[in-house]
This record gives C-alpha cells, structure tokens and sequence, in this order.
C-alpha cells in the first residue's frame, strides 16, 4: 500500500464520519482531512492545478471566471428567510426544492473523486465565530480555504458539528432548465440547511465571500453585532481604527501603516461589548502591478503556502509578471495573515477611536479630509460613494459614479438601512469615536483637468486625525455636502483643504458639486421609504446646490 493510501485510509472513518451530516452516503474514492499546505501543494502539483513560482507560491487559474458572478449568487428562500433577506436585484431567490436537487446531484457527482475536506473557523473572536467544514474537489482551494479562514490550533478536535458547511465542485456544472440557476455556474446559500453550494466556478473568491454574506446574515440578526467590509490597524496605545472604502480607493495601501498593527484587511465584525475582529486569518489581495516599492508588505508574503490565481510568467522563467492582464485585471493572491510581518494575531481590538470612508472622488468636489456627525455618517455610509475614472468608450468624457451600500452592497443580505442604524448605535454608544471622509480622488478639478491628490498628503490627513491633531482645529461646514471641512492639518497645505479654493474656475466647481449632490439623492431614493430621519438628515443640501 502506498504511503498516500496508507494516509487516507487511516482517515477515511473519521472523515466519513464528518462527511455524512452534509450528505454523503457513499465512500468518496479518497477523502483527505486537514492536509498541511505542503501536502497540499504536493497534491495540486500531481493534479496539475498549478505551478510553484520563483518564490515558492503556487499559480494556478480559475477558469473561466476570474471574479464573482453576482448575478448566480442566490439565497435559498424558505420561511426562515422570507421576511428577513432584503431581496431584489442582489439577493436572487432560489427555491428550497432546487436546492435539494443540487446538494443530490453534487454529493453523487463527488463520490467517485479525490476530495479535500477542512475544518476552520470565521471570527477571530471565540465568542463570535462560525465553525466551518468545507469540501474541495481541488487541492489548491482547499489550500486557499486554509489561508483565508482562521486555523485550528495545532491538536485541537475538530470533530465539532459545523455552524456552516461549503461544498465546492468547480467541474459540477448545473442544467439551468432544471437545476433553476440562471446559467451553468452558481453560487446558493442556504440558511436552514446551513450550507453553500458552489459549481460550475473556479473562482476561489466565491468561498470567501459566501461565508461573508452568511456573516452579514447571522451576526446582525442573532448577536448584535455590525459586520462590516472594512481594513482594520491599531496603535502602540490600542487605539484601533477602520477603513472602509471600493475599489481603488486606498483602503488596503492606507491601513499598511508601519507604526500601527494590522488587524485585516476586508472583513471584521464589531461586537456590542467587546470591540472589533477579524472574519478571516488570511488576505486576498490584488496584485495587478504589483511592486515592491508600491506594497513591500503583499510582496514578501508571496512566498512557499501562498496562491496567485491567474497571473503569468515573464517568458523562460517562473518569474510572476504582474504586469500581465492577458488573463484578467483581477489577478490576486491569498496568504495567512501572520506572512505580514506587523499583523496582529489574535487579531482583535477595541472598538474603534477612527472610522475613515475612503473615496476617490474624480469629480474633484469632496475635501480631501472632512469629519461627520452621526447623520452625515449613516447618510454616506449607506451611499457608499466612489467614481471611476471615465473608460476610452465613445462619447464618455466624465467620471462614472459608483455607489455600493455600506460599502458592500453585494454582500449585504438584509437592507442597507439595518447596517446603518447599526452603525448609528455605536456611535452612540461609543460618543469619543470619530468618523472621517477622506477623498483620495481628485483636486484642483474633476479627472482630466486636476491632479490626483498625493498619497503623501493623504497619509499626514490620517496620522493627524488618528495622533488626535485634529480636535481643537477650527471647521467650516460645506454647504452642499453638509461635512465640517478643519482649516488646518500638520503637514499639509492649508490652501488644498477647500476643494472649491483648489478649482481655477468656481463656478464650474459649484456646478459639478450640484451634479454630484443630485446624483447621491438619486441614488438613496430606492432607499428613502427605510431610512429614518436621521439619516436622511445627512443627505446633500439640494436646494442649495441648485
């Protein structure tokens, strides 16, 4: 008997034993239980999922799809969640029937294969954590799951009943005319069965995110607490701080502070006594151009137990190309939390002093740095502000707003307005807490006549507010936006803190600050009827744009 057999079937009990609550009546050909990531890497190589790297990480391809796809994401609708789950265009609703379905035909089509089931946790925090079993047809996710997700200590009995389970089979592609999925791929939670099924996708991220959802979900609903898709750091003296932001807008590149601990790097929760924590144990970051000048940190993670998913070599070497699109713009890589030399492990914090909303405003209008009162902070919290820079598309000659409540929406499975008041409540409950707009975007004018403002400036905007150097400065309230503008921040020019000063032209600053006021209201009017009014208290003064 070889030593890979000898290893399964001195196993194989216990894992069946684990296997059989989420269906599986039959032997599957060899079932592989908390494999090392050495072990892992060996099987991924033998399997062909992927190549080691000049640095030891693994490169493999997610197929066809390189992102999410939001639209075959679904949550199972049953009387558990018919009044609960906020549905629409994000949440899509799948029937309880099709999903039994599903679950059959995915358990039968993983009977005959080699699988990799693990055993982790989500919640740094005991009190707060989600117990998880997942079940691989690749070794390379299984070894992305044990990256991304908290890890048992070494010893510990994982033989637990799980809070929630992930069956994910890339090569299980469903028949929409009779599975009920919209195409061959899906992505279907389900709260009752506690359970995710994934196929047809082999798209890692899909994993990661769906026990998100299931947080957004649960945490709220049963314990009070806000989750919230943010960067995490905290200080010498513990003073922890969050930064939410979209795409592009800084919040990865700001919370890498080297005088401050990073607690993670997209998903915490913050609990009704006792401070934040971080869902995962690992970062999933994106390594378009990556550098090592731009992001020291993520570049020396990258290294023997880490994954790249479709990046490509400079010809005749293993050398990663970061500069490579030919597969997707959205190339990334996953690695443990502890590869990042500052992070702090076990990653959880007071609440925190600092609250920053990140925007890359390529209108130019917002302030670079400005602080908000509660309404004004549920107000954009919910809107979740950004744009993009205008494409080379016909005809497109502005910027594009991009809004995504609480700056998730995607994964928010109740409506945006509990998160909100959520958020409202500990500010209350926490009166000393600052919250912050930081535009990381543009001045001087909207993208194509003004600058981008220097990171520089950004970071001494953010060590002055987090330093407390900003408490006694004197403030002016926009009057369209309604955000209190300080006069003064160590370190930067005092002339650039009024976005309008910055603009050679006023009168085309108050007309594009108009335009973006009536885009923001536009969008909270599918909002407006949930939204107490406090929060619409925070909304853009209309009138006086106009």
């Amino acid at each position: 008997m070889t030593e890979l057999a000898t290893a399964v079937a001195s196993t194989s009990t216990s894992v069946l034993d684990r296997l059989a609550p989420l269906g599986f009546t039959h032997e599957p050909a060899q079932a592989h239980l908390n494999l090392t990531p050495a072990e892992l890497i060996e099987h991924a190589l033998r399997n062909d999922e992927g190549v080691l790297t000049d640095t030891g990480a693994l490169m493999a391809d997610t197929g066809q799809f390189t992102g999410r796809s939001p639209k075959d994401r679904f949550i199972v609708r049953d009387e558990n969640t018919e009044d609960s789950v906020w549905w629409g265009d994000i949440n899509l609703p799948f029937a309880p029937d099709k999903f039994e379905q599903l679950h059959a035909k995915m358990v039968a089509y993983l009977a005959g294969k080699e699988i990799y089931v693990r055993e982790a946790f989500a919640g740094a925090n005991p009190d707060y954590r989600l117990k998880l079993r997942i079940v691989n047809e690749q070794a390379w996710h299984n070894l992305f799951c044990y990256n991304m997700f908290l890890r048992p200590a070494e010893g510990e009995d994982t033989s637990w009943a799980p809070d929630f389970s992930i069956i994910c089979a890339p090569g299980f592609e469903a028949d929409p005319a009779v599975d009920g999925t919209r195409q061959k791929n899906f992505a279907i939670i389900n709260f009752t069965r506690k359970m995710i099924l994934i196929g047809g996708t082999g798209y890692a991220g899909e994993m990661k995110k769906g026990i998100f959802s299931v947080l957004n979900y649960l945490l709220p609903h049963e314990m009070n607490t806000l989750p919230m898709h943010c960067s995490a750091n905290v200080g010498a003296q513990g003073d922890s701080a969050i930064f939410f932001g979209l795409s592009g807008t800084g919040k990865t590149t700001l919370s890498a502070d080297p005088n401050r601990g990073l607690i993670g790097d997209d998903e915490h929760g913050w609990t009704p006594d006792a401070g934040i924590f971080n869902f995962e144990g690992g970062c999933y970051a994106k390594v378009i151009d990556l550098s090592r000048e731009k992001e020291p940190q993520i570049w020396d993670a990258i290294r023997f137990g880490s994954v790249v998913e479709n990046t490509r070599f400079v010809p005749g070497t293993h050398t990663v190309d970061y500069a490579n699109k030919s597969v997707t713009e959205n190339t990334r890589t996953a690695y443990p939390l502890h590869y990042i030399d500052n992070a702090i492990e076990p990653s959880v914090a007071d609440a925190p002093k600092n609250i920053f909303f990140l925007t890359a405003d390529a209108f130019g209008v917002l302030p670079p740095i400005s602080k908000l009162d509660k309404s004004h902070a549920m107000y954009l919290f919910m809107s979740g502000y950004t744009a993009k820079v205008a494409g080379t598309e016909m005809g497109v000659t502005e910027p594009q707003t991009t809004f995504s409540a609480c700056f998730g929406a995607v994964f928010l499975p109740l409506h945006p307005t509990k998160y909100a008041e959520m958020l409202g409540r500990k500010m209350d409950e926490n009166p000393d807490i600052n919250v912050w707009l930081v535009n990381t975007g543009w001045t001087g004018g909207a993208y194509g006549t003004g600058s981008r403002m220097k990171l520089g400036y950004t970071r001494a905007m953010i060590t002055a507010a987090l330093n407390g150097e900003l408490t006694d400065v004197d403030y002016t309230t926009h009057p369209i936006f309604g955000v209190e503008v300080p006069a003064t921040v160590p370190g930067v020019p005092s002339e650039i803190l009024d976005a309008r000063s910055t603009w050679a032209d006023k009168t085309a600053y108050d007309k594009t600050a108009a335009a973006l006021a009536e885009k923001f209201v536009e969008n909270f009017k599918k909002y407006a009827d949930f939204a107490n009014e406090e929060i619409l208290a925070g909304a853009p003064n209309v009138a006086v744009a106009a």
